[in-house]
């Protein structure tokens, strides 16, 4: 893959539309190796991964964006979330007592269920938006996702592939944006419907086998477009102890004393890059500013 793990945003100089293209290898490839799913399962948390990627490039402020759908199907839930600084993640619950199909509709696997949206900044509030999981790809249940919160024309092409060697995952995304140009409403339109004609000619295999560059001359060569320089996106997990302490104070001194009598010891996995955290009984005075008491 010419573009590894790289988001790049487009635009078209001659009308309001903007654009972001990115590949995925080795972030992707760090996200599976947290987990052990079945390959129609992988292939999903590739699109994750990717609708993820491609959506941080929306985000302003310092933050994490997320993209997560859960419901009452054996896949009960997935989700990827990355931050401004394109750092990716993602997992799913499943039952292991399905036999999975890759070609199987996300609304077949998930069961009836909802896609939820949530940016959360580093300050500030948090937002988050919910649609029903209507759609048999997360592409299409993302735009449905926009045209219902009523925000700019969006659409979105999401492909991903797992054999034994390797795994890759892209995506495009393709926004009309307010009127900056002295184009007439219909204009707008037209040259919106256009190029979404085009973009829909892509293919998974020219998605996951052609550079930025090349695709996007593949679809548009007869339009003038401005690549921007690429961003690197890798998998990098968030979790810290100073995280995990935060859950635990949330609990209640007395409940974790409880579990201490009971456990002896406090260890808590990270369900995104499984590394363990363990407090014992001196941690858990300290979170909440007592000095354990001097042995003799």
């Amino acid at each position: 893959m010419p573009n590894p793990d790289q988001l790049q945003r487009f635009i078209f100089e001659h009308s309001d539309i903007r654009g972001e293209i990115l590949t995925l290898e080795k972030s992707y490839q760090g996200a599976l190796e947290n987990g052990s799913y079945p390959q129609a399962i992988q292939q999903l948390i590739g699109q994750f991964l990717a609708a993820a990627g491609l959506l941080s490039a929306t985000l302003k402020f310092d933050g994490v964006i997320t993209l997560q759908a859960q419901g009452v199907g054996p896949l009960s839930l997935i989700m990827a979330d990355c931050t401004r600084h394109h750092n990716l993640r993602a997992i799913a619950k499943f039952s292991t007592e399905h036999s999975y199909d890759k070609e199987t509709p996300l609304t077949d696997l998930i069961g009836k269920g909802t896609l939820t949206l949530t940016i959360d900044p580093s300050k500030g509030e948090r937002y988050q938006g919910i649609v029903p999981l209507e759609s048999p790809c997360l592409a299409k249940c993302l735009e449905n996702y926009f045209a219902q919160s009523e925000q700019l024309p969006t659409r979105i092409w999401l492909s991903s592939e797992v054999t034994a060697t390797t795994s890759k995952a892209a995506g495009l995304l393709l926004q009309a944006l307010p009127s900056q140009l002295k184009s007439t409403p219909e204009e707008n339109q037209h040259l919106w419907e256009h190029t979404t004609q085009l973009a829909d000619t892509i293919t998974a295999e020219e998605q996951l086998s052609l550079d930025h560059e090349q695709q996007l001359y593949r679809l548009f060569h007869q339009d003038e477009l401005r690549l921007f320089d690429p961003n690197p996106v890798q998998f990098f997990c968030s979790c810290s102890a100073d995280r995990f302490a935060k859950v635990l104070t949330s609990m209640g001194h007395d409940e974790l004393n409880d579990i201490l009598e009971e456990q002896g010891l406090i260890s808590i996995n990270c369900e995104f890059c499984h590394q363990q955290y363990r407090f014992d009984e001196n941690d858990i005075e300290k979170l909440f500013g007592e000095t354990p008491p001097t042995l003799h």
